[in-house]
């Protein structure tokens, strides 16, 4: 349905940092960079993080999430310490979401500017 996503973020340098972290063990790069703009996916640019004069206010209770397809569940484990270790905050640590499906493994981070993310994979073991 999408052709791609852009989020508006305070330092691009910070995020891409976190980014690099995150989405590399899921399979996903930076693509596309300049100083203010970076575009990250595997074949394609499908997530673009840009400099804004004025990113969207992170609010926990707006429900708005982005997940990520994961291949394997140690990626998931992988993007979740990456995540954390290049300064995104834990919102769910990884493991089964039993209430959400069967095989559903997931992590949850917060990335510097307070975009929820999560990496996913319904694969079983």
């Amino acid at each position: 349905m999408f052709d791609h996503i852009s989020i508006g973020v305070r330092d691009a340098a910070t995020s891409k940092r976190f980014y690099d972290a995150a989405l590399k063990p899921l399979g996903y790069s930076c693509l596309s960079q300049s100083p203010s703009s970076l575009g990250y996916g595997a074949q394609g640019v499908v997530l673009w993080v840009n400099e804004a004069a004025r990113p969207v206010p992170s609010d926990a209770q707006s429900g708005l999430h982005f997940s990520f397809a994961a291949p394997t569940r140690a990626s998931v484990d992988a993007f979740h310490a990456g995540g954390l270790r290049e300064g995104g905050s834990d919102n769910g640590a990884p493991g089964l979401r039993a209430d959400y499906g069967e095989n559903y493994y997931a992590a949850f981070l917060v990335d510097p500017d307070g975009y929820r993310i999560e990496a996913y994979c319904g694969t079983a073991g």
